[in-house]
């Protein structure tokens, strides 16, 4: 602390929020510090409750704070180290290691708050981010350089789909991955930490976690820290990035907390105020620049499976790509459990795909609708009472369900069936084959957990 500046004292502790006494207002967003026991405290301002005082937010437990200690001005915002050596770590809020390994040799420091990157840098969406992942290719293409949400309640596979985009970025396009865990628990943590390394695709990922039993704060800003390392590697490297969060509602969740615990009056639903001015404030950062593409994946939890909260429609506002997981697609055993009929992508057109794509999957959509309007018919009277038409329909959509199933990568300990990787390409040309009837005498089990049917 001997090359910092006192700036006052602490005045009160409730909870993750100090009271600090100061002799002049540090500017909002400062990052305060005090010591105790041979650690660094850090506070962030949040509020100037008057000329003298402010109220600031922990990123660290408050256990031993006390009224009187000193605190000292780090004469910056919250800032990180970063340098190529980033990329394979297990890092914190702070960009300190989590994983044993020795402090990043920082090229230069970055703030965690920045502007968006200019317009006249900003790049628009170029094409669509194969992930060899059939359903998601053909029903809701990711655009590269877009943002695409993975929306679903809990138990539905967002975390497992999160992992396998990982490891499809990193052999498909030899790009990079950084991961931000928002109040991820330890457990999950540090299986995607191990089975990353066990699919040989560590070197190229950075894994940042504000863990759920840390403080708001820590959780609030861990996505900006996970983000600053993001346009780094874009910058430094001018390469493809994958920005993936799991889970951009712990990130709101965080905020109301902050909000409740600064004193500010709840909105809609209990909801902070400030809520649309927060998601926009990460969102808008999520760019691609001349120099590098990134494209980001953000699970997306919804309460109690209602898509009309607020949280969840402020979070869908700003994607180019929705995937919506379903419960009840999981429970027959299809996965990934995507929601064909709901899940969508802004660039599902004639102009951006190309014919052929456009019409693939349309033609699959509409076999698959006309199947979901069919089965109260078929509970209640059987198949056997349909139109010839009608059931060619039915048999050919139920192929197709089973056919947009595949095993992943990262699930291969698990299940002992190895994961495949399908190019969009050979993903068409099978569906034009169920669609013409090629596959109208092969038996469903046949097109389940498979690659392409060539195999």
């Amino acid at each position: 602390m001997a090359d910092k500046t006192s700036i006052g004292t602490i005045a009160e502790v409730h909870g993750p929020v100090v009271v600090i006494d100061c002799e002049r207002l540090p500017p909002l967003r400062q990052a305060l510090c005090t010591a105790l026991d041979h650690e660094t405290y850090v506070f962030e301002v949040h509020q100037h409750l008057d000329e003298r005082r402010v109220r600031a937010v922990t990123l660290h437990r408050t256990t031993g704070l006390s009224r009187g200690m000193t605190v000292y001005d780090t004469g910056a915002p919250l800032h990180v180290p970063v340098s190529p050596d980033c990329l394979g770590r297990l890092l914190n809020v702070f960009g300190e290691p989590l994983d044993g390994g020795p402090p990043l040799q920082a090229e230069h420091y970055r703030n965690v708050h920045v502007r968006p990157a200019a317009l006249s840098e900003a790049v628009g969406v170029s094409g669509i981010l194969e992930t060899g992942i059939k359903v998601i290719d053909l029903l809701c293409p990711f655009v590269r350089g877009g943002k695409t949400g993975l929306f679903g309640g809990a138990g539905v596979g967002k975390t497992v789909l999160i992992m396998e985009f990982m490891h499809a970025v990193i052999s498909l396009y030899q790009g990079m991955s950084v991961f931000a865990g928002v109040g991820e628990r330890i457990r999950e943590g540090h299986e995607l930490w191990k089975e990353l390394q066990a699919a040989g695709v560590m070197e190229k990922s950075l894994l940042v976690f504000g863990q759920m039993d840390e403080s708001p704060g820590v959780r609030f800003r861990v996505g900006l820290t996970a983000l600053t390392y993001a346009e780094y590697l874009r910058d430094r490297f001018h390469s493809e990035v994958l920005f993936l969060v799991d889970n951009i509602f712990r990130f709101v969740q965080a905020g109301s907390e902050v909000s409740s615990l600064l004193g500010r009056l709840p909105a809609t639903v209990g909801y902070q105020p400030t809520l649309a001015t927060e998601v926009a404030e990460i969102e808008e950062r999520i760019i691609s620049t001349r120099r590098g593409a990134v494209t980001s994946v953000q699970a997306v939890y919804v309460p109690a499976d209602d898509m009309t909260d607020p949280a969840v429609s402020t979070i869908l506002s700003h994607l180019d790509t929705t995937v919506i997981l379903s419960r009840a697609i999981a429970a027959q055993g299809l996965y990934p459990a995507v929601d064909p009929l709901h899940s969508s992508s802004k660039l599902m057109d004639r102009h951006f795909l190309g014919d052929r794509h456009y019409t693939v999957a349309e033609a699959v959509r509409e076999h698959l609708a006309r199947y979901a309007e069919l089965q109260d018919v078929i509970a209640m009277l059987g198949l056997e009472e349909l139109s010839p038409e009608d059931r060619r329909i039915v048999h050919r959509a139920r192929r197709l369900q089973r056919y947009l199933t595949q095993p992943f990568h990262v699930t291969a300990h698990y299940t002992a069936i190895p994961g495949v990787s399908v190019p969009l390409e050979q993903t068409l040309r099978d569906c034009e084959d169920f669609l013409a009837g090629k596959y109208d005498e092969l038996p469903e089990e046949a097109c389940y957990m498979k690659g392409a049917m060539s195999e």
